[in-house]
């Protein structure tokens, strides 16, 4: 049995009841297999791959908080410090029912090569809790995230691991996890990103996401012959990383014609409002039902069915394994011709290889949603030098850097004898920098 195979039995093994876990896995190592077969003999004897896929530590705690009613809530927390070969460990904080140690992991474990092709001194790892911030008073969400943090801090620093936001952990939830922080560890230091502007935090770090997608699909369409002026895109999602991937298609001449939650979703065949967007979502915390009834040419759907409209362009931005096999198939019948992925997964792996097979130019999310992250690394330099750099500054550092990854996991697939398969592209192009860095340190 080959090296690769070993190693995925024995993650699948050890990790029982982590679906999300092995998929990501299995996708990265299948992808590695030519630059594995190339070093067997030394990853074998240095256990690489093993040392690759066993998180450096993780931590399980509960987290006791106490409602309005003065009723006592206990949550699980979690943070997975996964790898620390190039840099401090960072990667967001997830607030959301779903969340379990094989989300964490799964999302840890892909952060080690999404921060590496950033080409900043960033490590992996990833955390967060079952909690559901969604109802909650303003208060309620203090409590927790103070809780959450007299536990965490043990174990963070801005030398040590740097943690983020993600889904449910916005400004507010960050702003009070800073707060106790600050008090139980009395240093005043870069220790979380996506902070406010007045403590910290970065400009254009709210659009960072959404804007990176669109740089790197912009780059990604030119270097194969095509434009985005002009193209149709459907965008899954309404959240932060959606509405600013909404907004950088429009201004760069396309025409978005949907967005969904996690009821239903819209198509608003004259494009989507991005204002009127930003007012239901982040300002009411409404249903898109409440776009459609505010817009004439918008319609609203109960369920799944983003992807059933023929596009050029498909941007999922949602959540984890939201696009499928069926869905791929659609797309590519309808015409489809680039998925972009802005949130982490979102793709099966039987619908990634489906667009592959059809030609469909593929971008994985480890590379494409890595702006996030990347102007995370940015904040965290602002707070180094303590100082605050310009929007057009960190924008344009940003485009830099996305056009760069681009580049970089074209070069891989290329090296390799992949050319257009960007998945394998971007494993290898940021797997390449950790392990170089991993047996230069020994083993640690």
């Amino acid at each position: 049995m080959s090296y690769v195979d070993e190693v995925i039995e024995q993650v699948v093994a050890q990790n029982p009841a982590e679906p999300e876990f092995h998929q990501a896995v299995k996708e990265v190592l299948e992808s590695l297999r030519a630059v594995v077969e190339a070093n067997e003999e030394v990853f074998r004897r240095d256990a690489l791959l093993e040392r690759l896929v066993n998180p450096e530590r993780q931590f399980k705690f509960r987290v006791p908080w106490v409602d309005d009613k003065g009723q006592v809530h206990v949550n699980t927390g979690y943070r997975v410090q996964f790898n620390s070969a190039i840099g401090p460990y960072k990667g967001g904080l997830r607030l959301h029912p779903s969340v379990n140690l094989g989300i964490i992991k799964f999302l840890g474990f892909e952060q080690i090569f999404k921060n590496s092709l950033t080409g900043l001194p960033i490590g992996g790892g990833k955390g967060g809790s079952d909690f559901d911030p969604k109802g909650k008073s303003d208060r309620e969400i203090m409590a927790f995230c103070q809780s959450f943090m007299t536990e965490l801090c043990k174990y963070i620093g801005a030398d040590t691991d740097v943690p983020a936001g993600d889904i449910g952990t916005g400004a507010r939830e960050i702003g009070y996890m800073f707060g106790q922080y600050k008090r139980i560890r009395g240093l005043y230091e870069g220790v979380l990103t996506g902070k406010g502007l007045s403590y910290g935090g970065s400009l254009a770090r709210t659009e960072a996401t959404g804007y990176g997608l669109l740089y790197f699909t912009d780059e990604m369409l030119k270097c194969n012959g095509k434009s985005i002026k002009g193209a149709t895109i459907a965008v899954s999602g309404a959240g932060n990383v959606a509405i600013y991937a909404i907004q950088k298609a429009q201004q760069l001449g396309a025409k978005v014609v949907t967005a969904s939650d996690s009821t239903g979703w819209i198509y608003d065949k004259d494009g989507i409002d991005v204002e009127l967007l930003k007012e239901v979502k982040e300002v009411k915390r409404a249903r898109l039902t409440e776009y459609a009834a505010a817009r004439p040419s918008a319609e609203y759907h109960e369920g799944r069915g983003v992807w059933s409209i023929p596009v050029d362009i498909a941007l999922p931005c949602a959540t984890q394994n939201e696009l499928h096999l069926e869905d791929a198939k659609q797309l590519v019948a309808n015409g489809c011709y680039a998925v972009a992925e802005g949130a982490n997964m979102p793709t099966t792996l039987e619908a990634t290889e489906y667009l592959q097979k059809n030609g469909i130019l593929f971008a994985p999310g480890k590379a494409s949603n890595a702006g996030g992250v990347a102007t995370s690394a940015l904040e965290m330099s602002q707070n180094s030098e303590r100082l605050s750099w310009t929007f057009e500054e960190v924008d344009g550092k940003l485009q830099n850097i996305m056009v760069n990854i681009f580049h970089n996991l074209d070069d891989a697939a290329k090296r390799y004898g992949m050319e257009g398969n960007y998945v394998a592209g971007a494993n290898i192009a940021g797997f390449e920098k950790v392990v170089d860095a991993m047996t230069a340190q020994g083993i640690v």
